[in-house]
């Protein structure tokens, strides 16, 4: 067994607590029905599901399972980011009902999974609640519990959250939500995939995908896997340089667990609606435990827009210390990167730019334990030829229509961050990048990513990202380069630790 290497400097409450078989790298040319890239909850799941209708998988990941985002959430399943009432407006009662449909599908598989495979994961059937951060949002409320009705959501309207030491006002509870340890599903998962005759190759990263007569070729540093179809499931994908990143944009996001008092606070989930918003799951530690953990997280904010956002930890333990006055120790920092589609749904499916066969599970939108679920659930039945109710709405080739304006404002975001070639260096020069902090530095017409760790190494990279030529930003609280533009992430060894971008930053001397 071997731990999770994890894609930061931050280690969450399940990187800290699993650790995954040892599976070793793709040593030669390998051929599959499907190749799966990716071994998040997105990859396993498809992985899964095609193993179970005798389809031969290979599965790689850049890392080792759970490296990714799926470590880095709060790990349970709720109604839609965008709410019922924003995606009734934009896609119309029919469609926010075949979502409401999907999602409680979702997590009906999962549960179902849980069920047949014995995964001991600590799921749970919880009640979840969404409130009005100040009473100017109370009408919110009122327009939010009237839209899930329409779509056929099951929803009772309270004054008040039950069991919780605050006031929250009027809430609308959600019943029969869920949540569990998501990489302790992943292993779970991992295990039944190698039951049905599935492989899995670690530190195995995709370097590209190739079209060949009808096969896919997907090309590592180790070796080339041949396969009729093709799953990438790498939370962005990394074979799609420019259509899918123009619908969708990369936010970070920020969790703390904090001890509570044991069986001070009902299992319970809640969020509110408020700018900046906070979301709140209580994880019940094991019996010889004498506390709960409290997990809550929020204060979203640009992928690389902010260089030193440890400040927004400190701005959830102080909501919390305000609300939970049985609030002890944090025991746990970590983030989280997001991908928000414009238009509030997913990208599940057929790749836009390629044949029929290669697949994509993209644009999480803070949902990603449902999305990727539900991912996997569409992908597999396109694979197979099966009709799936879904297929067009979370289509990825779709066009932009709802959510325009929010679509506009992103690309516009995303074009100011070009303004950074024409700026000068955060620094004037490489001697003066304090220890364990990272500055950009003007070389000439060259922009060069320096860090200088704490034993007084500098380590000196090209700081343009190789995805589309934005220039990084160095993030303090996980110690890596990130790409404001599209999400791209990388280690202060230049290597990538998330995408779109494939390959690293470039080493400079």
């Amino acid at each position: 067994m071997q731990p999770t290497i994890t894609n930061g400097a931050s280690t969450s409450i399940w990187h800290a607590t699993v650790s995954f078989p040892d599976f070793s790298p793709l040593q030669n040319n390998a051929q599959a029905d499907v190749c799966v890239i990716g071994g998040g909850i997105a990859g396993l799941t498809a992985a899964y599901l095609l193993s179970k209708q005798q389809k031969k998988v290979i599965l790689i990941d850049a890392f080792t399972l759970g490296a990714g985002e799926t470590g880095r959430t709060t790990a349970h399943f709720f109604p839609p980011d965008e709410w019922y009432a924003a995606l009734e407006e934009s896609f119309g009662t029919d469609h926010a009902s075949l979502i409401a449909n999907s999602y409680a599908a979702a997590t009906d598989t999962v549960e179902s999974i849980i069920g047949m495979e014995q995964i001991d994961c600590a799921f749970q059937r919880v009640d979840g609640y969404l409130y009005a951060l100040s009473s100017s949002h109370y009408m919110d409320i009122d327009q939010e519990f009237d839209a899930a009705r329409r779509v056929g959501v099951a929803v009772e309207k309270l004054e008040q959250i039950p069991g919780i030491p605050f006031v929250t006002g009027p809430c609308i509870r959600f019943p029969h939500q869920a949540q569990f340890d998501p990489l302790k599903y992943l292993k779970g998962l991992a295990e039944a995939l190698v039951r049905n005759g599935g492989a899995i190759y670690g530190n195995t990263r995709a370097l590209k995908i190739e079209d060949h007569d009808n096969y896919q070729t997907v090309c590592t540093q180790h070796g080339k896997i041949r396969a009729p179809a093709v799953v990438v499931a790498t939370n962005t994908p990394f074979n799609d340089r420019v259509v899918l990143h123009t619908k969708q944009a990369a936010y970070r996001t920020y969790v703390i667990g904090v001890r509570v008092p044991l069986n001070a606070l009902p299992p319970i989930l809640m969020w509110d609606n408020g700018d900046p918003y906070y979301y709140v799951r209580l994880e019940l530690r094991n019996p010889e435990c004498d506390y709960d953990m409290l997990l809550v997280g929020g204060r979203d904010h640009k992928v690389g827009q902010d260089p030193h956002p440890e400040h927004r930890y400190d701005e959830i333990e102080q909501w919390v210390r305000e609300r939970f006055p049985m609030a002890q120790s944090v025991d746990y920092r970590w983030s989280g990167e997001i991908m928000e589609p414009a238009d509030g749904a997913a990208f599940l499916g057929r790749n836009p730019l390629d044949n029929d066969n290669v697949y994509v599970i993209s644009g999480d939108s803070g949902n990603g334990m449902t999305h990727c679920t539900l991912g996997g659930m569409i992908v597999t039945d396109l694979i197979l030829g099966r009709k799936n109710p879904w297929t067009s709405l979370y289509d990825p080739g779709r066009k932009i229509t709802h959510g325009f304006f929010e679509f506009v404002a992103e690309q516009a975001n995303t074009l100011s961050q070009y303004s950074d070639w024409v700026k000068g260096g955060e620094v004037s020069s490489i001697r003066e990048v304090p220890r364990q902090e990272g500055a950009i530095v003007q070389d000439g017409a060259d922009k060069l990513a320096v860090y200088h760790d704490a034993e007084g190494k500098v380590h000196v990279l090209s700081a343009v990202c190789t995805h589309l030529g934005c220039i990084v930003h160095f993030n303090s609280a996980e110690r890596s380069w990130d790409c404001p533009c599209h999400g791209s992430r990388f280690g202060i060894d230049g290597e990538v630790l998330h995408g779109p971008a494939s390959a690293p930053l470039s080493i400079r001397k």
